[in-house]
């Protein structure tokens, strides 16, 4: 039995002897081994990922040892290969490196300098060279497609031809349409890979949003903001000024810690209905309103759109928001009261203040808790939420998660059901809007459109940071009242942080308050700046209150410039 175990291994020895025999031979002849690396940096010195590089050995391309594909700069735009030549061909030798990338001028061959290394155990001589090399930006028929692409975009949303979500998706799709069609018989027209455009989808911002829907869905169930409205009219005691001031900052405060058009939804159809009760257009309650929750808003990380992108694209914290943004909010609040408070004044006066006990009688009734457990939960797992993103930058934990685990412990809890939850109240919508423009902006950048915008910036600013901070402040103030400032904020995000390079200022600069400031603030210059905006004309106009664009522009345009106005001296006064 052993012998016939001894002699079935017999083959397979042989064979494997075989191969090391005729293998040996070419493993052991000494040949020289060039180890070649380096990195490729655009002019500012970032990083140039997945730039496809030759090298070449006296006008030959020669090929890697053990790779058959291209070699390419990974995603630090860093890149090291080994090359087996010939024994005494190095360092004679012209060694070159040449690469190419679409929508980047092609490095033409460079040469660089071998330096011998010393000898390994197999009898090798070993050479290396390490070099980075400078990738200039081309102007591409794909920086022209994806520029026509933004802006395409922008006009759509504004003159709202079509849903926003709609055309988001569609540019996106168009992107990578013809990215796999002409793209792919001539690189010129290469925008943006299927990966990249993956990788382009902010996910902490997707789930942020998506989290905090949640919270909102569960907590309406309560009442408690019905009931909150209730209390406004209560605390006034039937003054219609004191209570347009309180619902202005009642307003402002829970938009802080919700999204501003979350709660804007949540608001509209009890001051309606408390307007009318007092015989006032409801708009003069509402336009104050929606001007507070953009305020409000732009104190916290969470609080308007525009902040979330800021904070999820930068790393930014929910505390550093609040220490920076919420003086310079509280003081714009202020002035935003006293000033609806004056224009609306007329309007006010009219209003028929009768039975004020009666009124505050009915609306109790009406306006109850209609369920207190699941009210306690919400406002403890809120709580327990704002805490983490107290947090979030000590313990290294992205928003997302704080906002997820808290909305779906309340799930659990209260025993929701997360089929309805997900059906009726998450706006996908929204979110799916974010998806394509994310992918938009994404191949704008990677085209080239991004710093080409950066370099027109900086070359203004001519190198003041002052300057800088006053053109991003305005220059976002003025463009967000006019297109929607949630896809403005993107475009302008790689901006900023070129320009907050370029001066060599930390992460947490004046620069990036500057953005939030002028996109937040200048979104409630027109019925289109911002999506608390959009929201309030059309539930208006659901309910029979139409106001067109000039007049809304005419009630909200003058206050966002002081407010603004405002931003500008806090800013150069406290950076």
């Amino acid at each position: 039995m052993r012998l016939f175990k001894r002699f079935s291994l017999l083959p397979l020895a042989i064979f494997l002897a075989a191969v090391f025999c005729l293998s040996a031979p070419a493993l052991a002849a000494p040949a020289d081994r060039l180890t070649v690396s380096g990195a490729f940096l655009n002019a500012q010195m970032k990083p140039v990922k997945e730039v496809e590089i030759e090298v070449l050995v006296n006008g030959q391309v020669v090929k890697p040892v053990g790779k058959e594909e291209e070699i390419s700069s990974g995603s630090k735009g860093a890149f090291s290969v080994m090359f087996q030549l010939p024994l005494g061909t190095l360092p004679d030798a012209k060694v070159e490196v040449q690469a190419q990338k679409p929508s980047w001028e092609p490095l033409a061959p460079t040469r660089v300098t071998v330096v011998e290394a010393g000898t390994d155990e197999q009898g090798n001589r070993l050479f290396e060279t390490a070099r980075n090399f400078t990738l200039a930006r081309a102007i591409t028929p794909a920086f022209w497609l994806a520029t026509f692409i933004l802006l395409g975009v922008y006009v759509i949303i504004s003159f709202e031809w079509m849903h926003r979500t709609l055309a988001a998706l569609l540019a996106a799709a168009l992107i990578l349409f013809i990215t796999y069609t002409l793209g792919s018989f001539d690189h010129s027209f290469y925008i943006l890979s299927f990966e990249d455009a993956m990788g382009a989808i902010d996910l902490n911002v997707i789930f942020l949003l998506m989290g905090m829907m949640i919270f909102v869905g569960v907590m309406k169930r309560t009442g408690m903001f019905q009931f909150l409205a209730y209390k406004s009219y209560a605390w006034a005691k039937g003054n219609v000024f004191v209570l347009s001031l309180v619902l202005q900052v009642l307003t402002a405060v829970i938009s802080a810690f919700l999204d501003n058009v979350t709660t804007m939804l949540l608001v509209i159809p009890v001051t309606i209905e408390i307007a009318l009760t007092l015989k006032v257009h409801p708009l003069t309650f509402l336009m104050p309103q929606v001007f507070a929750s953009n305020v409000g808003g732009t104190a916290t990380l969470i609080g308007d759109p525009p902040n979330i992108l800021i904070g999820s694209y930068t790393g930014l914290t929910f505390g550093q928001f609040v220490t920076n943004l919420s003086f310079i909010c509280f003081l714009c609040l202020i002035v935003s009261c006293c000033y609806y408070l004056w224009w609306y004044k007329k309007d006010y006066l009219k209003a028929e203040v009768k039975d004020v006990e009666k009124t505050i009688a009915h609306l109790r009734e009406q306006y109850k808790i209609t369920d207190r457990k699941l009210m306690v939960q919400s406002l403890i797992l809120l709580g327990f939420t704002i805490l983490l993103f107290a947090l979030h930058g000590f313990m290294h934990m992205q928003v997302s998660v704080a906002a997820l685990i808290g909305s779906l412990i309340l799930l659990a809890v209260s025993k929701v059901d997360i089929v309805q939850m997900l059906e009726h109240e998450v706006e996908w919508p929204s979110l799916m809007f974010f998806v394509g423009l994310f992918v938009v902006i994404a191949g704008a950048e990677e085209t080239g459109l991004i710093q080409q915008i950066a370099n027109v910036v900086l070359s203004a600013s001519q190198g003041n940071l002052t300057l800088a901070v006053i053109m991003i402040l305005w220059v976002s103030a003025i463009a967000s009242a006019f297109i929607d400032n949630i896809p403005f904020t993107a475009t302008m995000l790689p901006i900023v942080l070129f320009l907050s390079e370029s001066f060599g200022l930390p992460r947490d600069n004046v620069l990036w308050w500057a953005l939030a400031l002028g996109a937040c603030l200048g979104g409630n210059g027109t019925m289109i700046g911002a999506s608390a905006n959009v929201v309030t004309v059309g539930m208006a106009e659901k309910a029979g209150y139409k106001i067109s664009f000039l007049e809304y522009m005419k009630v909200c345009w003058w206050p966002m410039m002081m407010t603004v106005s405002m931003a500008m001296v806090y800013l150069l006064i406290a950076y």
